[in-house]
Parts: structure tokens; sequence; C-alpha cells
């Protein structure tokens, strides 16, 4: 058994430890309501504008655009998106793993790291190419952040190094779940519209349909990175902020056992100083 200064200096470790923990699920806490709320008012704004994107495309006709432009897909690349960090329990080893998974069948892919997490992990396999890197893009995004990133995801599309660019990200539920997802971002496929009831609208373009598009398109691999990157930060703010109250809540239960393993010792200890004690009165007998 170990004795009671061995008890009481990991005891005063683990204390120190829980304050650590306790402080930064004070901090992700604070952090993930700011990063939910930016991640809910993105939702509708992406969920419209892909709408606007089937009606005009559908309206279009047989106007076509290199971004609507479909190819074998002999050169695939992936768009991962983690966190810069860890301490925040599996997400960032989830989706990790849902992208290793996704480009198993895939030969000689590329990757585009968003995350330092995800380059780190990448750029150590030797089947997969590293496109391109992004980290640090700090706990708030901007969206040009993430205009920088569509545009060389669509410079690399239109000069044909890339065939088809899907994206992955852990899409925000609620603060204890985060769901690995995938997403086709290029070619850009417009959602089909629904058959209603009601007379379809007549479109007008001005100057031309080649040129809304041309305006639409982008704007909406933009708004889509951009939303992915909303969700991911939220999802990781959540992780942490979860991670953290188990490891505070860990360390309380070793310091209720370290602490009954220290007053155990220190009763064997008195105990054997009165055994000695009396045994040494009854030698004097």
């Amino acid at each position: 058994m170990a004795s009671a200064r061995d008890i009481r200096r990991r005891i005063k470790s683990v204390k120190k430890t829980q304050q650590i923990t306790k402080a930064m699920k004070m901090v992700a806490a604070a952090k993930l309501r700011r990063a939910q709320e930016a991640a809910i008012a993105a939702r509708p704004y992406a969920v419209k504008l892909t709408e606007v994107l089937g009606r005009v495309a559908n309206a279009a006709g047989d106007v076509s655009h290199p971004l609507l432009e479909v190819r074998d897909e002999k050169k695939v690349a992936y768009i991962v998106i983690t966190a810069d960090r860890g301490l925040c329990g599996g997400f960032n080893s989830n989706t990790i793993r849902y992208a290793v998974r996704e480009l198993k069948n895939i030969d000689n892919p590329s990757i585009i790291a968003v995350g330092r997490k995800a380059r780190d992990y990448f750029k150590r396999l030797d089947n997969v190419q590293m496109a391109a890197s992004y980290v640090g893009l700090g706990e708030y995004v901007h969206f040009g952040q993430a205009q920088e990133i569509a545009k060389f995801v669509i410079e690399k599309y239109t000069e044909g190094e890339f065939d088809s660019v899907y994206l992955v990200f852990s899409e925000f539920i609620n603060t204890l779940t985060q769901r690995p997802t995938k997403q086709k971002l290029l070619p850009v496929e417009p959602p089909e519209q629904k058959q209603e009831k009601e007379v379809s609208a007549t479109y007008t373009f001005e100057p031309s349909a080649e040129i809304v598009l041309s305006e639409l398109l982008p704007k909406y691999i933009e708004v889509s990175l951009y939303r992915a990157i909303l969700e991911s930060k939220a999802g990781e703010q959540g992780a942490r902020m979860t991670a953290m109250d188990s490891a505070t809540n860990n360390a309380k239960e070793m310091i209720d056992k370290l602490t009954l393993s220290f007053n155990r010792a220190r009763q064997a200890a008195i105990t054997k100083e009165l055994a000695e004690i009396v045994g040494g009165a009854a030698a004097l007998e």
C-alpha cells in the first residue's frame, strides 16, 4: 500500500488537474453558445440558396457551366474538416475515421485538410495526396476564409485537376451529438424540384442565364463550405465541453477513492503506533 504522503501528493495533483478541466469546460461552454448560434443562423440561408439554385438551374434548361460539368471520377478530392486542437473526446477521430472509410475504394485521392488534426493525420499516409491545408482559422470563422478555400477548389476543378470534390465534416446535432457527414460539392448537383399543383413560375434572365449561374454557383460553393466549417466549430466546442465535464467528474471520483485510501493508510499508521506503544509498555512491566 502506498504511504499517506504519496497518496496526499496524488490527491493534490488530481485536484490541480480537476481545476484545469473545470476551467476548460467553462471556456468551451462560453464558446459553444456563440458557435451554436452561428451554425444555426447559417442553416436557413444555405437551405434557401440551395432551393434557389434548383429553381434557377431548372429554368435555365440546357445552359452549361464548368461547375455543372460531370466527368468520370478519376481524380477525386475530399475536403476534410476537423479541429486544430484535441481534448474534445472522439470528435476529430470520428470525422477522420469516417473520411478514411469513404476513401477506402478510391485510388490516390487528394485531400484538402481544414484543421490541424486532419492535416497531421493525412500527411502521414502514402496513398493520399495532400493538395492543400488550412489551419489556424481561429475560434470564430469569417466568410472570407471559406471564400479562400472555395476559390482554390473551384480553380482546381475548372482546370481539370479534380473530377469531383466531396466535403466531410461533423454536423452539429446537439451538445452531445455530432454526426460525420459527406456532401458532394463539385460538380454542383442542383436539387430536383418537387412537382407542385401550382403553376410553376417563369423566369426571365437578365442579362443571361449563363451570367446568373456564374454568380450563383460559386456563391453556393462558398456558402456550403462556410456552413460546414461553422457546424464543425460548434460540434468541436460541444464535444470539448462534454469531454471536460466527464474528465472533471472522473477526477472527483478519483479524489474520493484516493481520500478513502489516505484515511485507511493513516488509520493503519495510527493503529501500528498504538500497537507499538502498548507492546513497549507491556515489555516494561
